[in-house]
């Protein structure tokens, strides 16, 4: 019995943590850090003005064609320093006709389709720009993005910039749209606290950018490009920078459905990405960047679900000790987590109504993504997981 409490302890630690306590210890470290004024501001080259590419791998996207360019034509920064290019391997839907004749765009396409990896890997012989900007066609750029991204480029010490993502807030939503939203405003703050204390732990690929001087070839079976080239960036010795006020703007995923389908994969390619970044687990070299990486990603696609697993059966055996109906401590912790699941399950039958109270989708949004990790290491150990990826349907 000794034992099992021990081992509750530690895998509450570990849950706690990884979800809640990290983002605390990181306030209380930068606030720190403020009080005593450890660590420089971020300087930049005001006057950097460079040429950059803005960059789109895009698949079958006729749909969102007009909008993006729209957009982008739209964005403020010197158009004659904006080159657009498109690759549209394996499009057979138009997409590569519609973009003729728009202006500093250039389309590269081949009708093989070799996933987006391969589409960037190739697309980036052509891109001739000191800075590359890496965008989804289905995702609206906020004016002044480009500018913001550009002005973090004016530290020689910054590789990488990512942006922010956006989820449309709707006054009422579904369990999908609210608890995806939730999830990228507190994502967010992480990120702001990740990059003053020292580097963001990987870009988000509805918008990024890196000096193209960094950009190395992903391997072609690669499931999360945008995080692995960020990540690559970083082991080479260079900050990746946020900017919230850069940002992408998408709708969320159509319902709970979609949404458990695009975490699968990312879960898939992220612990992919654990495999292939191992040594970034190496503290005693990469210092701050792996206390960083192991707390923001390493544990959220590894060890902190399987402890949710493994707390149930534990708890349940520490709680019929106590006796289900006294107040022990075990006892109260097994009542708190069958509260938690009971309110997944509303969660659950309320997925597709529509409510202004979204907090009652945040039990169950977070059942998800820690089931879309399970099923998604599963994925990743069968190896069935394609880089010819299906895009989530999105919400109107």
């Amino acid at each position: 019995m000794e034992t099992l409490k021990i081992l509750f302890w530690i895998f509450l630690f570990i849950i706690v943590y990884t979800y809640v306590g990290y983002g605390i210890l990181l306030f209380a470290i930068i606030k720190i850090r403020r009080f005593f004024k450890i660590g420089k501001k971020l300087e930049i080259d005001p006057t950097y003005e460079p040429e950059v590419t803005l960059f789109i791998a895009a698949y079958n996207e006729k749909d969102y064609v007009a909008a993006k360019m729209k957009n982008t034509l739209s964005l403020e920064y010197p158009k004659e320093k904006i080159n657009i290019i498109w690759v549209t391997d394996g499009s057979n839907d138009g997409t590569p006709d519609l973009l003729q004749g728009y202006p500093n765009t250039t389309v590269h396409h081949l009708d093989a389709r070799n996933g987006k990896i391969g589409a960037m890997n190739r697309g980036m012989e052509f891109v001739k720009t000191p800075i590359v900007i890496f965008s989804d066609a289905n995702t609206n750029l906020g004016k002044e993005s480009i500018r913001r991204i550009v002005n973090l480029f004016g530290n020689p010490k910054v590789g990488c910039v990512s942006g922010e993502k956006r989820i449309v807030d709707k006054e009422s939503d579904v369990a999908s749209g609210a608890g995806e939203g939730m999830y990228w405003k507190y994502e967010s703050q992480l990120k702001k606290w990740d990059a003053e204390l020292y580097s963001v732990v990987g870009a988000a690929g509805e918008l990024f950018a890196i000096r193209t001087k960094l950009y190395r070839h992903v391997e072609k079976d690669t499931l999360l490009d945008d995080f692995m080239i960020s990540l690559r960036v970083a082991q080479d010795g260079y900050t990746i920078q946020y900017d919230p006020e850069a940002y992408a703007i998408e709708t969320a995923s159509a319902n709970v459905k979609e949404e458990l389908k695009r975490k699968i994969r990312i879960s898939a390619g992220g612990i992919q990405s654990i495999v292939r970044l191992r040594s970034l687990l190496n503290i005693f070299k990469y210092g701050t960047l792996s206390f960083q990486y192991i707390s923001h990603r390493v544990l959220r696609w590894s060890l902190t679900p399987l402890c949710l697993v493994l707390l149930i059966p534990v708890l349940t055996i520490l709680a019929a000790n106590d006796g289900f109906l006294s107040f022990g401590l075990y006892a109260i912790f097994f009542w708190l987590q069958l509260l938690f699941y009971a309110a997944a399950l509303l969660g659950w039958f309320l997925e597709n109504r529509e409510t202004r109270v979204k907090i009652l989708f945040i039990p169950y949004y977070f059942f998800i993504m820690n089931l879309s990790v399970v099923l998604g290491f599963f994925r990743y150990m069968k190896n069935t997981q394609s880089v010819n990826w299906e895009r989530s349907k999105r919400a109107v």
